[in-house]
């Protein structure tokens, strides 16, 4: 069975959307020179005159007689990926279309430049502000349900044991004629059900984990911290991905894998990098397992070890936490040049050269990435004015995402103070996950002994001035919630309570 999220039980620690989105439409207006919320009217009418643009077969393969599906969150509406998989003789074929947002975005253009301003879309509990304008990424370039689209189609052919054997790019006209979302998929696979290309991907998905681990990729399986909407009103849960998402994020990193190849092999396109983890960390997390009973074998790789952690367990969770250290320093690199290529451009989590080319509706570097592959898979060189932007869109990605970040952490502390309001002065059971020792000043004062604790309901992480060792159970009380400046406070439930703590 799927895990399924520990979630908040309504009403209690739910709020009004209406309420929440005061709040965040609060929060962008306090923004100084931010992410900018709505677009310029040059933009808007570049991109409507772009969505009128007629495709060509003459340039492209006419695609629209295979029928491919995608599969996203049930609320989706900017689909950048459909698929088409298929047996072969010697193992399978993949064909993996993505939408062709260069088509409908000219180099140098208006739209090229407001979405080099944005970066990404940006996506908030109530809201999602789009890289670019949805007559587009909602639109025309949207590999919606039985519209026909151009699109990028990756050619990917793998061997019985799910080996990339062959790597082909073309501009195609396509039809997805499905819609599948992940959560209805998962329970017809569960019931013995189930799509007959969704099992096929589940198929080719655990051939592909199989070859990440003996590669000595790895991934952190922490639950992620959720907003759903109900009814008008919001809650939090955690949320851990399906295992069909896993196997949707293989198809997705072989073909981010494949572009590498390809940008490597003829000089030049843009990387996502990180370096391997410091050995200071390795050893740091090594005895970090060793402490809480939960040795890392050494013959073990990482990657399988951490693949062996439940974070239903509190020492597991605790584990998983401490293992971000490993995975630090993630960054873009362009080159034009086989001599621009550092000596080691690995991504070591995944632990093989990997470019982001699947996401182009969403994030700005993939529709550079297929540009340049697509040319590189042709036999052509990449147009100068291609290479001459090359250089400008790491800096570009990096100043946009910390902008981004920052924004989504702050309208997330927003909706933790607006649900834990419901638990104020109440005692929670936590897990501890980190600790830091206390810390003096020279006048004497200094920060207490403090504990980060992962509660599992309600569903949030918190700071709390107590001492434990982490991947303990401990109880803490819910001293104070200041929904108007999103601070929370913690205390340990044998703490005294302070003046205002409601008893």
């Amino acid at each position: 069975m799927p895990h399924r999220p520990v979630s908040l039980l309504a009403p209690r620690g739910s709020v009004a959307a209406d309420a929440l989105r005061a709040g965040i439409d609060a929060l962008l207006a306090d923004q100084e020179g931010g992410v900018p919320l709505e677009f310029p009217p040059e933009v808007l009418a570049a991109a409507q005159q772009a969505a009128g643009r007629a495709t060509s077969l003459e340039e492209r393969t006419d695609r629209t007689d295979v029928p491919f599906l995608t599969l996203d969150p049930e609320s989706s509406t900017d689909l950048d990926q459909a698929m088409h998989l298929e047996r072969t003789d010697g193992g399978f074929r993949v064909l993996y279309a993505i939408a062709d947002v260069p088509w409908f975005v000219d180099l140098d253009g208006p739209v090229d430049h407001e979405a080099r301003r944005r970066g990404e879309t940006l996506y908030l509990p109530d809201r999602r502000i789009p890289l670019h304008p949805e007559v587009l990424s909602e639109g025309v370039a949207s590999l919606l349900p039985e519209q026909p689209t151009p699109a990028f189609v990756w050619v990917l052919d793998l061997d019985a044991a799910g080996e990339l054997t062959g790597i082909d790019l073309e501009r195609a006209q396509v039809r997805s004629i499905r819609k599948l979302a992940y959560d209805t998929v998962q329970e017809e696979i569960d019931r013995g059900e189930g799509h007959p290309m969704m099992l096929l991907l589940q198929e080719i998905g655990a051939l592909r984990t199989a070859l990440e681990a003996e590669r000595g990729g790895a991934s952190l399986n922490v639950p992620e911290q959720e907003v759903v909407a109900e009814n008008g009103q919001v809650r939090l849960q955690w949320r851990r991905p399906n295992p069909i998402e896993d196997a949707n994020a293989q198809i997705s990193l072989m073909t981010g894998m494949a572009a590498a190849r390809l940008m490597i092999e003829h000089g030049a396109g843009i990387l996502r990098t990180m370096p391997p983890a410091e050995q200071s960390a390795v050893d740091r997390f090594r005895r970090q397992t060793e402490a809480l009973g939960n040795p890392w074998p050494a013959e073990q790789t990482y990657g399988d070890f951490l693949r062996s952690l439940d974070w239903r367990e509190p020492v597991h969770l605790a584990l998983l936490n401490q293992a971000t250290s490993l995975f630090r320093g993630a960054s873009y690199a362009a080159f034009t040049t086989v001599e621009e290529l550092s000596e080691d451009h690995t991504q070591s989590a995944i632990a093989a050269p990997y470019a982001h080319t699947t996401a182009p509706l969403r994030r700005l570097v993939d529709r550079f990435v297929l540009l340049v592959c697509h040319a590189h898979a042709s036999g052509t060189a990449p147009a100068p004015e291609l290479l001459a932007a090359l250089g400008e869109i790491p800096g570009a990605m990096r100043a946009t995402g910390a902008q981004a970040g920052n924004l989504e952490r702050a309208a997330l502390e927003l909706v933790e103070a607006m649900a834990l309001a419901a638990w104020e002065g109440e005692e929670l059971d936590a897990s501890v996950i980190e600790r830091r020792e206390a810390t003096e000043s020279e006048n004497g004062d200094g920060a207490p002994t403090r504990v980060e604790v992962q509660l599992t309901d309600p569903p949030v992480t918190a700071w709390v001035p107590m001492d434990a060792m982490v991947g303990e159970r401990v109880r803490v009380r819910l001293a104070s919630v200041d929904q108007a400046t999103r601070r929370v406070e913690f205390v340990a439930a044998d703490a005294p309570a302070a003046d205002g703590d409601r008893a």
